[in-house]
Formats: structure tokens, sequence, C-alpha cells
């Protein structure tokens, strides 16, 4: 079984999307259906891109929800059709022991999809981060561990914001 952890950019511009989703596409595309299982916080951006990807490889995945009030608190109205389907599409879904998603929160689901992991996708333009629980800390993190990490940022690719 090969499990891959996704981290990445939440704000992608709309032509980033399609570069991003073909890309992950093209990386998963190794990865024999029966033998993949992809870990994410199922975040609009990356995180979602990386879900349906696996999904539609016919991967098995887990979904880590930072804090039991991640979707109402996080999860925009545009967003919560889209998340709420991931939910149900999970094989497994994983709520950490947080009561509110902050970086605390953050923190502790990047470690448990770490711990899951064999190996980490990272969507990331390279630049530092803002903070703790972010996908430059997560990328840091992984590396520290000997996590093998894979950065996709195709030519072209951009952040709104």
């Amino acid at each position: 079984m090969t499990v891959i952890a996704v981290t990445g950019h939440l704000y992608l511009t709309e032509q980033t999307v399609p570069l991003v989703r073909r890309a992950l596409g093209a990386l998963l595309d190794g990865v024999p259906a029966g033998r993949l299982t992809g870990v994410s916080c199922i975040a609009e951006g990356t995180d979602a891109l990386f879900a349906e990807a696996v999904l539609a490889r016919g991967g098995r995945l887990v979904v880590v929800l930072p804090s039991a009030d991640y979707r109402d608190t996080r999860v925009t109205p545009e967003y919560a059709e889209e998340f709420d389907r991931l939910v149900r599409a999970a094989d497994e879904v994983v709520v950490m022991p947080c009561p509110e998603a902050d970086q605390d929160a953050y923190a502790a689901a990047n470690a448990e999809l770490l711990r899951r992991a064999d190996r980490l996708v990272a969507v990331w333009d390279g630049l530092p981060g803002n903070g703790r629980g972010g996908t430059a800390d997560m990328v840091a993190t992984a590396r520290a561990a000997g996590l093998p990490v894979e950065v996709v940022w195709p030519d072209g690719a951009a952040r709104r914001g």
C-alpha cells in the first residue's frame, strides 16, 4: 500500500487549478489504484484537488479534520457541498481532539497526516510560510523526519491574494 499525504496552498488562481489537477493526476497515475491511499484535510484548494484525484483513480481516501468545529467555522458556503461529498466518499474520517480550528489544530492534523504517510506531496510555490501549521511548515517537518517530499508547482501556477 502506498500512503500519500498532501499539503498545499488554499488560494490557487483559476488558471492554476487545471495545472495542479493535471500534475497531481500524473503523479498518482504511477500508483496502482488498489494500492493507493490518500490522506488529506480536504481544505478548499490543493487538499480537495488531491482528494478528487485519489478517488478518480479508485484509491482509498482518509480525511483528517483539524477540529470538531472545522466544517462550521472554516468551510465556506461555496465549498460546503464539495466538502460534504468528500467526507461521504472517505473510507475513514479522523477528527483531531482540538476544540477549535486554530494553529494548534492544524499542527495536530499535519502531524497525523505525516504519521500515516509514506510520502508527502506539497503543492507549494517554495516561499516561506506564515507560521505553524502551514504548507512550508509541513514540508520542513516532513523533511526533518526523513519523509520523502515531492513538490508540485507547475509552470504558470500562481496563488490568489
